[in-house]
């Protein structure tokens, strides 16, 4: 078949009217987008190092394969199949009566915790920036536009929201293919770049050996049930399952593309993405603490995400000098890009869902939602100690209650030959793979139940 042949066939397969992602690599640059977050690039480097190093990592790869991507796989067939966003593509699947709303409901809540998650998410892309953009504005001489980027206060942290919403509604606002999948194109490899470029820089400094060893050598006697809960959540949590992106994602895909190929294409990028993160924050550490900046807590374990993103690496990079300015610029930015790609699709989830009820359009949908959402961030800036870890934590909890009842939905109610009929439009020799005598038993009842494990511990 001729790229031609190819393209028309993509077009006479997708509803009239639904947008869809003109290539693989577009789509792909689209989910890795939406799972790569700052969770990857910080959070999940610094939990390595405390719980084994190398042992951790081969727990965290077992779990996004056990875990994970049978989830991810749940939300992208159902996207596809539905060809709709996530409440339409719920309440299709409950048929009618109890089921039917029940469903839907649970596509509700996947909208709110999208939303919800804007929320902060605006707050921290925009100290992000300020991070980025501070040095610069040493180097021209612009005191006046540092000093107000340095300080903590409302008024900056509101402002710097602002832009951070304001970026993303412009993105939405272009659509799937002008927007979303255009600037995930860009950004993604630049951030993957980047960090390549961070990394080789960072490892000529002392100190940075023996961070790459800590991380890289298991200790096989860190290996606890607490270690594999937490790999089993940062599998989880870091491919972003739960609200609703990967079911408006897959309804954007060509019936033609291979569900299973590019389900794991999208975790091994992610997988990727973290891998590399921590070669580069981890060395860091190190680096950090080489040239005197205190990185252990009283326990002797590295200090938390929290700290190590906005206390410890600029205090490191200011004792570099010139390079470390550079370096604080490129770190700091390459952040701002993962918070971005995070933000696109957790707006693109309800505005998707507004735009296909036909009432109302893609611009005041996309309006309306950003607003909504800059609104709550405006109420946790006002309100900062009392929302802002409460915001967080009922997002990151929601979300494996909502990915559990997904999975449970696409395993008991989408019957089995219409997910082998989906599966198969791109994937013709899926039925005698190993993939499909184990995906549906494990959607049914073991990632579910291992999902919900997750969420009991991380409310304990």
């Amino acid at each position: 078949m001729t790229k031609s042949q190819t393209e028309n066939a993509d077009n006479k397969a997708a509803p009239s009217g639904r947008a869809q992602f003109k290539s693989r690599f577009g789509f792909l640059m689209a989910a890795a987008g939406a799972a790569v977050g700052l969770g990857n690039v910080w959070s999940f480097p610094s939990m390595a190092a405390n719980n084994g190093g190398g042992a951790f990592l081969l727990i965290y790869v077992g779990m996004a394969f056990v875990l994970a991507y049978p989830a991810l796989m749940a939300e992208l067939t159902l996207g596809r199949y539905a060809q709709s966003g996530v409440i339409n593509a719920m309440g299709q699947l409950g048929g009618k009566g109890v089921p039917r709303r029940a469903g839907q409901l649970i596509g509700l809540g996947a909208i709110c915790v999208a939303t919800l998650g804007l929320t902060f998410y605006a707050i921290v892309t925009g100290w992000l920036i300020s991070q980025a953009l501070g040095p610069v504005a040493h180097v021209l001489g612009m005191n006046s536009v540092e000093s107000w980027l340095a300080e903590s206060s409302i008024g900056r942290d509101w402002w710097l929201a602002l832009v951070a919403m304001a970026m993303t509604i412009c993105v939405v606002l272009l659509g799937v293919n002008r927007g979303i999948e255009r600037w995930t194109k860009r950004l993604m490899p630049l951030l993957i770049v980047t960090m390549l470029v961070l990394i080789l820089t960072i490892l000529t400094f002392d100190g940075a050996i023996e961070g790459l060893t800590v991380y890289l050598l298991p200790d096989f006697s860190q290996i606890n049930a607490e270690l594999m809960l937490d790999a089993m959540g940062q599998a989880f949590f870091s491919l972003s399952i739960g609200i609703g992106a990967m079911v408006v994602y897959g309804s954007y895909l060509s019936r033609n593309a291979n569900l299973p190929r590019v389900g794991a294409q999208v975790m091994f990028i992610d997988m990727g993405v973290a891998f590399i993160a921590g070669l580069l924050i981890i060395p860091s550490l190190y680096v950090a603490k080489a040239v005197g900046v205190e990185v252990l807590n009283e326990q002797g374990e590295l200090t938390s995400s929290a700290t190590l993103l906005f206390d410890v690496m600029p205090a490191m990079f200011a004792r570099l000098g010139v390079i470390g300015g550079v370096m604080e610029v490129l770190f700091f930015g390459l952040l701002a890009v993962a918070a971005l790609t995070s933000m696109f699709p957790a707006l693109e989830v309800p505005v998707s869902t507004l735009e296909e009820t036909g009432s109302l359009s893609r611009r005041f949908s996309t309006f309306l939602i950003g607003g909504i959402a800059f609104a709550g961030s405006t109420l946790i800036l006002l309100n900062f100690d009392l929302l802002f870890g409460l915001v967080i934590g009922l997002t990151i909890n929601s979300m494996p209650v909502i990915g559990a009842l997904v999975c449970l939905y696409v395993g008991w109610l989408m019957s089995r030959n219409a997910k082998l009929k989906e599966l198969c439009q791109g994937a013709p020799e899926i039925e005698n793979t190993l993939f499909w005598r184990l995906w549906p038993w494990y959607i049914r009842v073991v990632c579910p139940l291992m999902i919900l494990v997750v969420m009991v511990r991380s409310l304990s």
